[in-house]
């Protein structure tokens, strides 16, 4: 755990006693403010501790001009946060620095952590914070001929705020401009010492980057010298849409973020939703959960293991696996109603409790997978071309892979044995015996293996899931999730009109702010959700997986062939709404 005492003392040391500033948070992270020229130095000191913060987990902007209920707190009209966090501790730390004017700056920390680059050309992008020393400050998210910075509460959140969209020719020929590749941006010789470096563009319409991704190639023959993932082509304003939504209604919106982690999307939401309202909820809600979100880390990994098998030469695989996919659908759907996209969950519980005959329905799924599960690593993990397609391809250390970022399988493929529903259990996970697959290699194949093994876990949960269900409520007895008793509604006007602006406008969720963690089906994925008093979210911050693990391609890559990047990008398990939001 975090020793804040000291910690802030010594802050408090370096930096002056009154220039650092602690923050109570209903997440009971350790907050600090820290002045924005100090904030460099101070992430510096955290990186070399004995026990260091040595992950960036995520970095975000606020708009602070709006806010309401600041309550003395040095807010003024952005906020920078840094979410670290520390793999010996087991915790993270948030600091935060306060800036103010139309056109703030903040010293770039992109020379201490590597993966802070993408992550401040995005607050740069949404906010117009500008990250002093940054090497290639741009937009990231937005195309580069977009106007004004989305996340800027003045910026309109819904089409309807704007005129109707006209592409004249002016305007065409300056946004095809703006989609040229210029190699000297970035860089980029188009010559070297022996031959002429050939630049080759793949995607966003290509079957290899599974969905609108670019990605330009700097090539020595078939050699890759570098590479610049472009992204953003997915982009829907997936937090500016949290600011227009209620605390409920936002719900949906979650589930297309990692669109195959289907409900596993909503409770990384309500969890920070939750621990800003107090909520409890019953035993019986955190088991359904956990089965739920097991069902859906299975029919995840299906899609990838058949998708990246077909990446690399076998058409076969992706038929079978996408077959038991559909059952994983079927046991979704009797349950919830949906299928790839149920939003089921709700604040506090679940939409209603599990119906009649689910247990059958699951008893056959875990007497059906085992074999498939033998059969798959026969068909794929021992096939020949399989192996020379990945095995050694795409390595990186453990090292390399905490200082860019990398969670989930890729983490845990290089050797570390970490997995944040045991680390740091939520849902009542401690509750369930399950083993943490890891490898040690960090290459391609590696990340295979330790997928293929978190599916025997994924089934082991949902047994114990259905052995040991809880009896009790599917939602917890709380003002903000529960409605009050008909027959109270109908002689108290004071909880008539409690229950008529609950359903209208929906909970008002206290002041405060808190974030939430979750292990995914592709790393860590967390809601950083703050609230002032109010029907909506004031800012919603999603921390997905796959924005860091896609920021890392160019490093791994280079040196492989063209036909190595495909075996790379398959085993990196991303989407691209994870990644572009």
């Amino acid at each position: 755990m975090v020793d804040s005492g000291n910690i802030l003392q010594d802050l408090q040391k370096q930096f002056g006693q009154d220039a650092i500033r602690q923050q109570q948070t209903a997440d009971d992270i350790f907050t600090i403010w820290i002045p924005v020229n100090s904030i460099k130095p101070a992430i510096q000191y955290l990186k070399s501790l004995n026990q260091p913060f040595n992950l960036l987990y995520d970095l975000c902007g606020i708009d602070e001009r709006d806010r309401m209920k600041k309550d003395g707190l040095p807010i003024k009209d952005f906020t920078v946060v840094y979410h670290l966090f520390s793999f010996q501790r087991n915790d993270f730390i948030r600091l935060k620095v306060a800036l103010e004017g139309d056109n703030p700056s903040i010293p770039s920390i992109s020379s201490v952590f590597k993966n802070a680059n993408w992550y401040e050309r995005e607050v740069y992008d949404m906010f117009g914070i500008h990250f002093d020393g940054h090497p290639h400050l741009q937009r990231i998210l937005m195309p580069l001929t977009w106007q004004g910075h989305p996340l800027r509460k003045e910026h309109p959140a819904r089409a309807t705020e704007l005129g109707p969209f006209q592409l004249y020719n002016e305007l065409q020929d300056r946004e095809q401009a703006a989609l040229k590749f210029k190699p000297e941006e970035w860089g980029m010789k188009k010559e070297g010492e022996d031959s002429d470096f050939m630049f080759l563009n793949i995607g966003p319409q290509h079957p290899g980057t599974h969905g609108v991704l670019r990605v330009v190639l700097q090539l020595d023959g078939e050699d890759i010298v570098d590479a610049v993932p472009e992204i953003g082509f997915h982009h829907r304003g997936a937090e500016k849409m949290g600011e227009r939504q209620s605390w409920h209604t936002y719900i949906p919106y979650t589930d297309r973020v990692d669109y195959l982690g289907g409900v596993m999307n909503n409770l990384a939401y309500l969890l920070a939703v939750e621990k800003l309202a107090g909520i409890e909820v019953p035993d019986r809600v955190k088991v359904i959960r956990v089965m739920l979100c097991e069902l859906f880390r299975i029919s995840s990994h299906l899609v990838w293991f058949g998708t990246f098998a077909q990446d690399v030469g076998q058409l076969s695989p992706v038929f079978y696996m996408f077959t038991d996919r559909e059952k994983v659908f079927d046991i979704v759907e009797a349950i919830c109603g949906g299928r790839m996209h149920p939003n089921w969950f709700r604040i506090g519980g679940v939409a209603q409790d599990l119906p009649n005959g689910w247990e059958g329905l699951v008893r056959d799924f875990i007497k059906h997978f085992p074999k498939q599960l033998r059969e798959y690593k026969n068909m794929v993990l021992r096939n020949s071309l399989f192996k020379s397609r990945t095995k050694g391809i795409g390595i990186f250390t453990l090292d390399e892979a905490i200082e860019w970022g990398v969670t989930g399988p890729g983490l845990r493929a290089c050797g570390y044995e970490w997995d944040f529903r045991k680390q740091r259990p939520y849902s009542g996970y401690d509750q369930f015996e399950f083993d943490i697959p890891t490898a040690q290699n960090g290459d391609c194949y590696d990340r295979a293996v330790v997928r293929l093994e978190e599916l025997w876990q994924s089934l082991r949960i949902i047994e114990q899931c259905l052995n040991n269900m809880p009896e009790g409520s599917y939602k917890a007895d709380h003002p903000l999730t529960t409605p009050p008793l008909k027959k109270y509604t109908m002689k108290d006007i004071e909880t008539l009109i409690t229950h008529f602006l609950n359903v209208s406008w929906g909970p008002v969720i206290p002041a405060g702010e808190a974030m939430s963690c979750i292990e995914a089906t592709k790393g860590a994925n967390s809601y950083y959700l703050t609230s002032d008093g109010n029907t909506s979210p004031y800012r919603v911050r999603i921390r997905t997986p796959s924005f860091p693990h896609m920021q890392m391609l160019p490093y791994i890559s280079k040196g492989y062939t063209v036909a190595d990047l495909l075996s790379i990008l398959g085993a990196m398990d991303f989407v691209l709404a994870d990644i572009d939001r």
